[in-house]
């Protein structure tokens, strides 16, 4: 059985979407994959206590406890370190990232280069890194959407695997459309995987 691995930050609503498509569309009899952990780099994170609660493995590996002693550069090294020897435990196939909040090293990106998805609340290339849905209303953009994509290590690049534009409403705030991006986020990134996994089991 293939393995995937979900890094989460938060409450892990794509985690939570990718969790639930796995077993109505049967991807382990499909596609001979199951998703075997949560990995979270906060220990509050709520998104834990539903995986759990789900049969499915959690574990914390908490970034900031790599701080002390250490430049900002080194601490993200080391956590980079410990979070890919976590991942590899697993022996995944697969590792998604789904509301991460973390910048990964270029040497941690290339451990799962080819193998490793992320989700993005634009269309991108416009408007990588944070803020992506109050900046869409500052350009006067009529629309936007989300990205599935391969991580690679410039941040928010990589090959595009399933995209989703919803309009931008007149009288939108970041949160208006931020909640109407993430509906369409949570039917693309299944998507996303199971055209992966479909690819690489071909």
């Amino acid at each position: 059985m293939r393995k995937i691995v979900i890094l989460i930050s938060g409450g892990g609503s794509n985690m939570k979407a990718l969790v639930q498509t796995s077993r109505s569309n049967r991807w382990a009899e499909r596609f001979g994959a199951e998703i075997a952990a949560v990995i979270s780099n906060k220990a509050n994170a709520s998104g834990l206590a539903w995986a759990a609660s789900e049969g499915i493995a959690t574990t914390v590996v908490d970034h900031k406890a790599f701080a002390a002693g250490r430049s900002p550069q080194e601490a993200r090294e080391a956590f980079d370190a410990a979070l890919a020897a976590e991942i590899h435990r697993h022996n995944p196939s697969l590792v998604l990232l789904a509301g991460f909040m973390r910048i990964l090293t270029p040497g941690f990106v290339r451990q799962f280069e080819g193998r490793m998805l992320n989700i993005h609340p634009s269309l991108l290339p416009a408007f990588p890194g944070l803020h992506t849905h109050q900046r869409a209303i500052d350009a006067g953009c009529k629309f936007a959407g989300a990205t599935v994509h391969g991580v690679t290590a410039e941040l928010d690049h990589g090959p595009i695997w399933e995209q989703a534009v919803v309009p931008v409403l007149p009288g939108d705030t970041a949160d208006t459309l931020a909640a109407r991006v993430l509906t369409q986020e949570h039917l693309i990134y299944p998507r996303a995987v199971e055209r992966w996994l479909a690819k690489s089991s071909a």
